[in-house]
């Protein structure tokens, strides 16, 4: 080994022997006749002199010329700081290696990302093209240790819980699941291509037709699909699959990973069970399926009052089977000027909503707007009472059809409660969501899509409405939120080939095209295939809900951009004509 010790590792206990250290050129002060460098590696920093009379004069003119990110060795004698002179900051801040000989393994250009943390950070852009310096970044080598650690936790979880950590295949068949495959062409197979995985799905089906009832993995699944903050093209998901289980035992075996992740990683006891609140339950309060219940700003109905009024935005809305929802934000006048609901009105806009009617409640207790006049003192006195509405409150209603004011309000909600802080970002709030609809009607093309995937089992007492009302089918699916995050889904699968084939008819699927796509699934599950569920967990998310990080970016090694390309390596790239020829393909310029 080129070192004897890392440079967070020495202590008191180490003064007086003599170690050897590697690391990069954090900083370094000279202060004249001698050389003050902090070292830096994954683990710490340490002080490190070049000083007389411990360092040879050769020595200490020769280190003048280091500069941030060189790469040393140097060796020397552990020493206690000079008395005042402790840096409480540093875990090593009580001593300092003061140096006898170093060897300069590697010189820097000056960096463009300065990993040292003393200057601001760069743009993203520049972070990413040099991403082998930013991860040398204090912060992100924690964020980097914390997924680590996260992702052993989980391993242990499972594997102390007799799961069998079975791989799947990277190359199989395209079956679409909604977003777009990753498509990689076949060099033997001509015209054939390979679909990267979107979620090791029916692997691990399959996997339970097999007889491996407890299976796990850490997998890489690839969507080609639009990106945002918390989405990239490539992720990491940690799946599970039992046999022999319903929803409960799904549910409570996450509950068990919450709890002894949370109290790891955080130091907190979340109290298991986790709350479950059905999907109906969630989008009526919440407007939402993935609500943040930090706070409450709960969604309040008053289509029946508004049905009264002589608003005609609101009685019109409301007797053509629309709805008019509200929520109450609490001493919200003293916060939102009449300036500040106009942007409130403008942000609404952007999600569909045509409108935002207001009421202030004044010190008496009334509703006051410039709509007031449409509404009689006892109508307005039921709003009030329907709003829970106290002095000081403004209260906010969106009349829509159901669909907008969901929309609506819920961003609605979720800006208020940052704007307004009625919640503590530090704390961590895990739920349940169940009873997802089976399907979901796409009114363009006058069919219907399937919520999750085309393999989730319906509640037992629902299955005859997949041929009589397939609208109010509810499915065996729950989702993981944290935070208002969705983290992790799943759902009890159909393990009947008959009810796949109903299921498969439903969505439009031949039985051609089923067989083409899954009919080595459909095939399996007519030797012996046991009841069996699953779920899959964001790693990505975990941690960047974990580590209060607000861009998956920041907890991935080597993230795309929200265009999907790296910009450290320039992928995507072209290839060379004869890589394409070999593979029978010929761009279309």
């Amino acid at each position: 080994m080129l070192r004897t010790h890392t440079c967070g590792q020495l202590g008191e206990g180490q003064i007086g022997e003599t170690v050897t250290l590697c690391g990069w050129v954090d900083t370094y002060r000279d202060h004249g006749g001698g050389l003050f460098v902090d070292l830096r590696d994954r683990y710490g920093l340490t002080q490190v002199v070049f000083n007389p009379p411990d360092t040879p004069a050769e020595v200490i003119e020769a280190s003048k010329t280091l500069r941030a990110e060189f790469v040393l060795q140097v060796t020397g004698t552990v020493a206690a700081r000079p008395e005042g002179m402790a840096n409480a900051k540093m875990a090593t801040g009580k001593i300092e290696l003061r140096v006898t000989g170093y060897e300069l393994l590697n010189k820097s250009l000056t960096p463009p990302v300065s990993p040292s943390g003393k200057e601001e950070v760069p743009g993203e852009d520049l972070r990413l093209k040099h991403r082998y310096l930013d991860l040398r970044r204090p912060e992100m080598q924690k964020v980097m240790m914390q997924r680590a650690s996260i992702i052993k936790g989980m391993r242990d979880y499972f594997a102390e819980r007799d799961f069998i950590d079975i791989e799947t295949p990277v190359l199989g068949r395209s079956t679409p699941e909604g977003a777009r495959d990753y498509l990689v062409p076949s060099r033997v197979h001509r015209g054939a291509f390979y679909a990267l995985p979107q979620s090791p799905q029916l692997y691990k089906q399959i996997l339970m037709v097999a007889g491996y009832d407890r299976y796990v993995q850490v997998a890489r699944c690839f969507r080609d699909e639009d990106l945002r903050a918390d989405r990239q093209p490539e992720f990491t998901q940690l799946d599970v699959e039992m046999s022999f289980v319903d929803q409960d035992d799904l549910l409570a075996l996450i509950d068990g990973l919450v709890a002894k992740l949370a109290k790891e990683e955080l130091g907190i006891d979340v109290p298991t069970p986790l709350p479950r609140m059905t999907y109906d339950e969630a989008m009526e309060r919440f407007g939402h399926d993935a609500p943040d219940l930090r706070f409450g700003l709960e969604l309040i109905d008053c289509t029946d009052l508004a049905s009264e009024a002589e608003f005609r935005v609101f009685s019109a809305v409301a007797k053509s089977g629309g709805r008019v929802r509200g929520i109450n934000a609490k001493q919200g006048t003293k916060h939102f000027s009449r300036r500040g609901i106009d942007g409130l009105t403008k942000y609404v806009a952007e999600y569909g909503a045509r409108g935002l009617a207001w009421f202030r409640v004044e010190d008496d207790g009334k509703l006051n707007s410039t709509i007031a006049k449409n509404f009689t003192p006892e109508l307005l006195e039921k709003f009030g009472e329907r709003m829970d509405a106290e002095p000081g409150d403004l209260l906010l209603f969106v009349a829509d059809q159901y669909e907008v004011t969901c929309k609506a309000l819920y961003a609605l909600r979720s800006k208020i409660g940052r704007e307004m802080e009625l919640y503590d970002p530090k704390t961590m709030n895990f739920s349940w969501i169940v009873e997802f609809p089976m399907f979901d009607y796409d009114d363009e093309a006058k069919c219907w899509h399937a919520m999750h995937h085309p393999f989730t089992a319906p509640l037992a007492d629902h299955l005859e409405m997949l041929e009589t009302d397939p609208g109010k089918c509810r499915a065996q699916a729950y989702d993981l939120v944290i935070n208002g995050s969705e983290a992790g889904g799943g759902t009890i699968r159909i393990h009947d080939a008959e009810i796949q084939k109903k299921v498969f008819t439903l969505l439009g699927i031949d039985e051609k095209t089923a067989t083409e796509r899954f009919g080595f699934l459909l095939d399996a599950l007519q030797y012996g295939a046991p009841p069996h569920g699953g779920i899959a967990l964001g790693i990505d998310r975990w941690v960047m809900l974990f580590a209060k990080l607000d861009n998956i970016r920041d907890c991935i090694a080597f993230p795309k951009t929200q265009k999907a390309s790296d910009l450290m390596t320039e992928a995507p790239g072209e290839v060379d004509t004869m890589q394409l020829k070999e593979l029978h393909i010929k761009l279309d310029e």
